[in-house]
């Protein structure tokens, strides 16, 4: 009942988080990867042992490589997408990637094209729009007998301003990581936002579930509450739940992060923020989102 009650506090709290996040994407930008752009790949394999990633990326900065995406291949290789390359970089190739490791072979140098071009981007951009629409219509569908005080599109409509807000939020955290360390937006990228979606989605789901269910209760019993009460008691149920099932995937990503190899490190640091913003906006944006709504339609 205490975010219910309190829901202007956590209202401004969400609208200074969005507004800082569009503010990140807006003075930074997303820096596309070479995975928008195109370049150059090459595949590395080694008669030795291969130099440790950060070794490999530190070298590969110093003598001039900008801009590029280093991931391990294999038990004892590497793949490097990078922007077109040199003559003089193509060169020296082996010697950058025998640093501090055993002989590295080049086993492909191939000049590619982006692989997420304009036509798929265009065709993602519908598919997203479709699914959205989709669960719009499946919530709305699936709460059709519980339209008052509020309608069953009501309940879709905010489920989708919260994916809003859990996609504005890691995509601004990612600016500014892009600013700072030069992280580049890659498919990664893309699967991390698209994860964090399919999790915000589920949970928001789960706590309307129980709205749902407690407003049944209470018509079957002939039980009058006030629906912020409803809505309080119902978050009350479910967010130890929704508590555990995101500390549990954080521990896990934290265990990626730091663990993890260097390449899955902005994938897994996203994915941490992404899963934090979901789990804050199921608790603490989509119930109170509720009851405004339910408040002001009573008032008029």
């Amino acid at each position: 009942m205490i975010i219910v009650t309190h829901r202007n506090i956590f209202f401004a709290l969400t609208a200074l988080v969005i507004a800082a996040s569009l503010a990140s994407v807006l003075m930074f930008g997303l820096k596309p990867s070479l995975d928008f752009t195109g370049g150059t790949l090459v595949q590395v394999s080694y008669d030795g042992t291969r130099p440790s990633p950060e070794a490999l990326t530190q070298n590969l900065t110093d003598v001039g490589f900008k801009g590029f995406s280093l991931r391990e291949s294999g038990d004892n290789g590497y793949t490097l997408r990078a922007a077109t390359l040199s003559s003089q970089q193509r060169e020296n190739l082996p010697a950058i990637f025998s640093y501090q490791g055993g002989t590295a072979h080049i086993d492909e140098l191939n000049e590619v094209g982006p692989t997420i071009g304009k036509e798929l981007r265009n065709k993602s951009y519908i598919a997203l729009a479709l699914v959205l629409f989709c669960i719009l219509l499946f919530i709305a569908f699936a709460f059709r007998k519980v339209s008052k005080p509020i309608s069953s599109w009501v309940y879709g409509l905010i489920a989708l301003v919260t994916l809003v807000h859990d996609v504005i939020v890691p995509v601004g955290f990612f600016a500014l990581l892009g600013h700072l360390t030069g992280a580049q937006v890659d498919t990664l990228f893309v699967t991390a936002v698209l994860t964090v979606l399919g999790f915000s989605i589920h949970d928001t789901i789960v706590v309307f579930d129980r709205v749902r269910e407690n407003l049944r209760i209470n018509h079957d019993h002939n039980r009058k509450e006030p629906f912020e009460e409803t809505a309080g008691r119902s978050l009350n149920q479910t967010i130890v739940r929704s508590l555990n099932t995101s500390l549990t995937v954080v521990l896990t990503l934290l265990i990626l992060y730091f663990v993890g190899p260097v390449s899955t490190k902005d994938f897994a640091l996203t994915l941490l923020v992404g899963i934090v913003a979901g789990t804050y906006s199921s608790i603490a944006l989509a119930t109170p989102l509720l009851v405004e709504v339910a408040l002001r339609k009573g008032k008029k």
